[in-house]
């Protein structure tokens, strides 16, 4: 007999306790939660240089002991869902071994550690959860965050609207306005995949009358990126409902789907500044393109291998000042999660991680007309991919969206339809 199948014979026959399913749903949120960085990064660390702060490392610890601890609960689960999931798990794993390369070794086990180690939380969230329960997990974080983000503003508007830079827009429980849109414009969307997935008429019109908190959010940010993503969150959920009631609807659906995205990459590709002018956005956006043509001499410089995960942005001596010269300002990160990648663990790490988001595209698709997760995990990966674009949100140690991102992965990997 195996040790997995010893450990679940002494599991079955332990008794029951009743309270630990709701115990278990508890320690799950407060993971979220604590994963979300609401309130404590603001208080804890600089939004300057955030991976500094000694009070907020010292947070982490204690949720990757609890991570340790609730996968142990159900070895069995999480092991079968990690060999589903292999590709992303060596996506994460790379981050720590890039430290073999890495002009910062350090740095690159540290923050490779978190990336992981917030892969194994996904991980346990995806084998432990059925897709109605995440989903309602993920959409009821949402909803503290939410009504969290309201009492910041409009209690505390020394904390929770911005002051100096971008006056006036509210920024909730975060460090600046962009988070909390981009934050709300996935909190609508989950909202109304939890709508779909309520139990009941009341549980389901409650999900629905925190939409308009969550879209009042996103305007009060006045994030116009978190503008396109929350169409995105609105326009999905609704395509998917309206595709399943009418077969005409779905072909209809998918046709302006396939002339939007041919569209899309026309403008990108003959006039990216009609795109950017509807976003508010200058030619460059906003210095992006400049970052972007810098960064692309330095991957060519280590195209195999990258600079190690983390270590790039570390030393303004090192490789990034030249990106520093040509840009003119202290530029922190790629805002292209591929280029962020390519930087990190160079182009090879950078197709892997290509391959990951669209297997799981590809999942998310094949369930377009039937499976409640539908509503959740295509409108958010097609959301994320639209927003990868212009932010680094891959691979991001301790972060929301890379641990929504590897949940709902794995997940998909592991769904056997």
């Amino acid at each position: 007999m195996s040790a997995l199948a010893r450990a679940a014979r002494w599991r079955d026959a332990a008794p029951r306790l009743t309270v630990w399913p709701a115990a278990e749903a508890g320690l799950a949120l407060i993971g979220l939660l604590l994963f979300s960085n609401a309130l404590i990064a603001p208080l804890l660390a600089d939004p300057a240089r955030p991976d500094d702060a000694e009070a907020l490392r010292l947070v982490w610890p204690p949720v990757y002991a609890l991570t340790l601890f609730l996968m142990a609960l159900s070895p069995g689960a999480v092991w079968r869902v990690t060999l589903r999931s292999w590709p992303l798990v060596l996506l994460a794993l790379l981050t720590m071994i890039s430290a073999a390369w890495s002009i910062d070794p350090e740095v690159s086990v540290r923050r490779g550690l978190a990336v992981v180690m917030t892969l194994a939380f996904g991980l346990w969230l995806a084998a432990r959860y059925s897709w109605r329960d995440l989903i309602r997990l993920i959409a009821l974080t949402f909803a503290i965050l939410a009504v969290g983000s309201l009492i910041a503003g409009a209690v505390f508007p020394g904390f929770g609207v911005m002051q100096e830079v971008h006056p006036g827009a509210w920024r909730g429980l975060w460090w600046e306005k962009n988070t909390l849109g981009a934050m709300m414009a996935w909190g609508a969307l989950a909202f109304l995949a939890a709508a779909a997935c309520a139990r009941g008429v009341t549980e389901q019109r409650l999900w629905f009358a925190l939409v308009p908190l969550a879209l009042l959010l996103v305007l009060l940010a006045t994030s116009r990126t978190a503008f396109l993503a929350t169409a995105i969150a609105l326009g999905g959920p609704l395509a998917i409902a309206l595709s399943r009631r009418d077969f005409s609807f779905a072909a209809l659906t998918g046709f302006g789907v396939t002339v939007a995205a041919i569209g899309l990459l026309t403008v990108l590709m003959i006039g990216p500044a009609v795109l950017l002018e509807m976003l508010g956005r200058d030619a460059t956006f906003t210095g992006r393109t400049d970052i972007w043509e810098a960064l692309g001499r330095a991957i060519a410089e280590r195209p195999w291998t990258g600079y190690g995960y983390g270590a790039f942005w570390g030393d303004e001596r090192g490789p990034v000042f030249w990106v520093l010269q040509v840009t003119q300002w202290p530029v922190p990160t790629a805002h292209n999660a591929w280029l962020e990648t390519a930087l990190a663990i160079g182009i090879p790490g950078t197709v892997l991680a290509l391959w990951v988001y669209l297997a799981g595209l590809w999942r998310a698709g094949r369930g377009f007309r039937t499976g409640l997760e539908t509503y959740w995990t295509l409108p958010f990966l097609a959301a994320w991919g639209v927003i990868s674009l212009s932010e680094s949100n891959l691979l991001q140690q301790n972060g929301f969206v890379w641990l929504l991102l590897t949940a709902t992965l794995a997940k998909l990997a592991a769904d056997k339809r």
